[in-house]
């Protein structure tokens, strides 16, 4: 066999690193980078071998270790190899569409600043007042949160993520990386840290604090690779008896085609039934969203505790709307339907416990959460410290078993019992009320029968009692439906919020408006769900029937009182006697109609009528009561009856009426013009107690002059006030010709009478015999 040798080129530029050199079989390297161009080319000439390869050019490996490392580093000296670093440029704010009245504050608060240090006025107090009114709002808009208010919180931008909160909790953390199958999934982290000294396995998904961060993390959404690694690191914790901490944060699991091949399904029920299985205490903390499976697949725990603004649910409040209503918008309703909250579901025994975050979310102080995080870590800690694995294992079936469970033969519990007695109390209460209506039914039928004046007066005396026992009654069955729908709380803070704004005469807050009108909405859309609401209908329709009856006795009293005034106004001595000279006078004239009395006589009969109708008035006026006195005219009453617009007009004008209406109404609706009202209430109020009413009516006129204007600019933006135009030209033309057409026929109906002899229009109305 030939030996072979490789004889050295030697070419200028190349250092002895760019060499591949070996000792073996007498070889010597050549430059790859001055070769780097050629092929692979083998060739023998003689003896001689020549090998040559192409460098694959590609980036340089930046390795995150540094020069001189510090071995205090917080986290340790091996957080070096991390990758989640502090961002260079801090994060955008994120307004969410419920905080715009608070930057609305903040914008006004910076103006005023901003002016105090151009002009180098003192603004201090205007300030104060700026301040303690955002705060204010800030804690009444973040105290009474919609459940999907709550769902935007979790989702939002800036809120902390798992990372950012072990960097804040933990003396020292370790990542661990991979499945031991070749992948590492981004979107779940895993890794060994310490608290107080003590070692935990910590597994959380990871969402991005950027665009970048949430391509590369894949929005928090798992593959089946990081279930496997969350697995792979449980059973670490378990064989070494670290305790593990989950934090559940992810929309879901990641539901593309090559998730679903790879075994997605199956990743999750593995480590359901392990998370069973384990010895070591398991706490699970929510610190987002957490959506369906994708959770649940490392929530399997001892207990699961929520941030105050986290959700945890089994399908999204916008894909529930999708399902059940078809559209996405109605995905409010959809959350509030779903319980997705941390309130509801410690109710239900599926949370064991609520952190608390500061006013703004846990975005607004991301320290301050994390150290509430750390404390309850260390306090269920130590609870589960004192338990066997056996106990764990008990324990953890225990919390699933309860839930959605009810246990028969077991004794109602000593509040219960209370409650059931109560609900006792209030229904004898409610039988004794239904004799006492039916009892007053049977008199107010008798009362109908007998026109005598006693039993009017004593069934309006009895239906007054009665009626102030129904709204007592129906006030009590309002409590209940709050208290059963869960909105007891808000109603009476709303209402305290109310008073307070009424008795301090401040104009009320755009939030505390909306507030109202949409605790008000709600309660009127699930008040029939409420499980006393037939009761409450029932009462509400006896009371009004009781309304209307006694709405009728007043009436009846009223009018016996107003005949009885009448007769006696009538029958005194010098009004019989002016009324019975004005009636010989007229008899003896012989004249049939009023247009042939005499002038004088014709004075006479038309003073006699004012004088009775003054008479009239006073007894009207005694009783509380107003005059409005209208004689038409035959001709205009004639014309008015022609001049009714035809169909088509008629349909244009109401439906113009229409938009007219539904515009005003949604203009006064906006915050704005809310608040223009409440001034101007707080405003009348100030003036009817003051003497000084002068100024008082300047600004309530300057007030209703700014909402009418506001209301008159939104009429012309709409275009209504042209379409107004054009219909006033049309009603316009056809009222002048149906004028014409009604002063043509009223000449032809006096042309008729006159011919007939018979009496015109104005002798029917007007005739001798009027007293």
């Amino acid at each position: 066999m030939a030996s072979m040798s490789h004889s050295s080129i030697a070419l200028g530029g190349a250092s002895a690193s760019d060499y591949l050199r070996s000792s073996t079989n007498g070889v010597s390297g050549v430059s790859l980078r001055t070769l780097g161009r050629r092929t692979m080319v083998t060739a023998t000439t003689r003896s001689n071998l020549y090998v040559t390869a192409r460098l694959k050019k590609g980036k340089k490996f930046d390795h995150p270790w540094p020069a001189n490392p510090d071995p205090n580093v917080k986290g340790g000296v091996l957080s070096y190899l991390s990758t989640f670093k502090p961002l260079g440029n801090a994060q955008k704010p994120v307004t969410l569409d419920f905080e715009r009245p608070l930057v609305e504050l903040e914008k006004k608060i910076v103006d005023v600043r901003k002016m105090a240090g151009e002009t180098g006025l003192d603004f201090t107090e205007q300030i104060i007042t700026l301040e303690t009114k955002y705060r204010q709002a800030l804690k009444d808009l973040y105290t009474h949160l919609t459940p999907i208010q709550r769902v935007n919180i979790a989702r939002h931008p800036n809120r902390p993520t798992f990372l950012d909160h072990i960097h804040n909790i933990t003396d020292k953390f370790m990542e661990l990386h991979g499945d031991r199958a070749g992948y590492d999934d981004p979107a779940i982290v895993t890794g060994i840290g310490t608290i107080d000294g003590k070692r935990y396995m910590f597994i959380g998904h990871q969402k991005g604090r950027n665009t970048k961060e949430n391509i590369m993390r894949n929005f928090g959404m798992p593959t089946p690779h990081g279930y496997r690694k969350a697995l792979r690191m449980m059973y670490y914790a378990d064989h070494h008896g670290f305790p593990i901490v989950t934090f559940i944060d992810t929309p879901g699991a990641y539901a593309d085609l090559k998730s679903e091949e790879q075994g997605q399904g199956e990743a999750i029920a593995n480590n359901l039934r392990t998370m069973f299985g384990l010895k070591v205490p398991i706490l699970s903390i929510v610190i987002g969203e957490g959506g369906s499976g994708g959770a649940l697949a490392i929530g399997c725990a001892n207990k699961m505790l929520m941030l105050e603004n986290a959700v945890f649910y089994v399908a999204s409040p916008e894909a529930c709307a999708a399902i059940l209503w078809q559209t996405s918008k109605a995905a409010p309703e959809a959350a509030e339907k779903l319980r997705i909250t941390s309130k509801e579901l410690v109710k239900l025994n599926v949370a064991d416990g609520i952190i608390p975050e500061p006013l703004g979310g846990a975005h607004a102080d991301p320290s301050w959460t994390s150290q509430q995080i750390k404390i309850a870590i260390n306090e269920n800690m130590s609870e589960f410290g004192k338990m066997s694995g056996e106990e764990l294992l008990k324990h953890r079936m225990a919390k699933y078993r309860k839930i959605g469970v009810f246990i028969e033969g077991v004794p109602v519990e000593p509040e219960k019992k209370v409650n059931m007695k109560r609900r006792d109390a209030v229904a004898s209460t409610s039988l004794k009320l239904e004799g006492e209506v039916e009892k007053l039914r049977d008199q107010i039928l008798k009362a109908k029968e007998t026109s005598s004046e006693e039993e009017v007066e004593l069934s309006s005396e009895v239906l007054n009692e009665m009626i102030e026992k129904l709204k007592s009654e129906i006030d009590e069955e309002y409590t209940k439906a709050a208290k059963a729908m869960g909105l007891e709380e808000r109603l009476t803070a709303t209402r305290e919020e109310f008073s307070k704004a009424n008795a301090e005469e401040h104009l009320m807050h755009p939030v505390l408006i909306e507030k109202i009108e949409k605790l008000k909405e709600e309660f009127n859309t699930r008040l029939s769900e409420a499980p006393n609401y037939e009761n409450l209908k029932a009462k509400l329709e006896t009371l009004k029937d009781f309304s209307r009856a006694k709405a009728a006795s007043d009436a009846a009293s009223v009018k016996k009182e107003l005949n009885k005034r009448f007769q006696e106004a009538v029958s005194r001595p010098e009004v019989r006697e002016k009324v019975e000279a004005v009636k010989a006078e007229v008899a003896s004239s012989g004249a049939s109609s009023f247009e042939e009395l005499s002038d004088e006589l014709k004075e006479k009969v038309l003073m006699t009528k004012r004088e009775v109708e003054a008479e009239m008035a006073v007894v009207l006026k005694s009783l509380g009561l107003e005059l409005e006195a209208v004689k038409p005219n035959l001709k205009e009453v004639i014309a008015e009856e022609s001049l009714v617009p035809n169909e088509n007009i008629q349909r244009k004008l109401e439906k113009l009426n229409q938009e007219i209406t539904e515009k005003i109404e949604e203009v006064v609706r906006t915050p704005e013009i809310k608040s223009m009202v409440e001034l101007l209430k707080v405003e009348t109020a100030k003036a009817s107690q003051t003497a000084d009413e002068t100024q008082g009516s300047q600004k309530i006129e300057a007030l209703e002059q700014q909402i009418k204007q506001k209301i008159a600019d939104a009429l012309s933006m709409s275009g209504l006030q042209e379409k107004q135009e054009e219909l006033e030209k049309e009603l316009a033309a056809a009222r002048e010709l149906a004028g014409e057409e009604s002063d043509e026929s009223l000449k032809e109906d006096d042309d008729d009478d006159d011919e007939d002899g018979s009496e015109s229009g104005r002798s029917e109305i007007i005739n001798p015999s009027f007293a």
